[in-house]
């Protein structure tokens, strides 16, 4: 017996019949080699989400920063900028370095700003 989510799902799903069954069956196989990456990509735009989180790695293009300099630049306090870049460190995205009581941040991955630029550029095509 088929459960009630499952009926559901069934009853939801388009009723008319599929015309190119080649290329669902094409795509469903692509979607299914992502299944598992999908949800980390999901969680990396969350990251990505946040206009001070943006800031913090667009500032950090430009060089490493000290924790103090990124607060002066966000005008934010030592300890919101501290918290934005531990989660931005905890995905791998920036690299810290101690020097005394000084703590400095830089870039990790030229990668993501490059994508971040791209979609900059994507944005002001939309707009402009």
């Amino acid at each position: 017996m088929k459960n009630t989510a499952t009926l559901k799902k069934q009853q939801d799903t388009c009723t008319v019949p599929c015309f190119d069954h080649d290329k669902v069956n094409a795509i469903r196989a692509t979607l299914d080699k992502e299944q598992d990456r999908l949800p980390e990509l999901a969680d990396f735009y969350k990251l990505l989400g946040n206009a001070t989180r943006l800031k913090i790695l667009f500032a950090l293009a430009e060089g490493e920063l000290c924790v103090c300099d990124l607060a002066h630049v966000l005008e934010l306090s030592t300890a919101a900028t501290s918290h934005q870049l531990k989660l931005l460190r905890d995905k791998g995205w920036l690299r810290k370095r101690d020097d005394g009581k000084m703590v400095y941040y830089r870039l990790h991955s030229a990668d993501l700003l490059k994508a971040l630029k791209g979609d900059l550029v994507m944005l002001e095509t939309r707009l402009g």
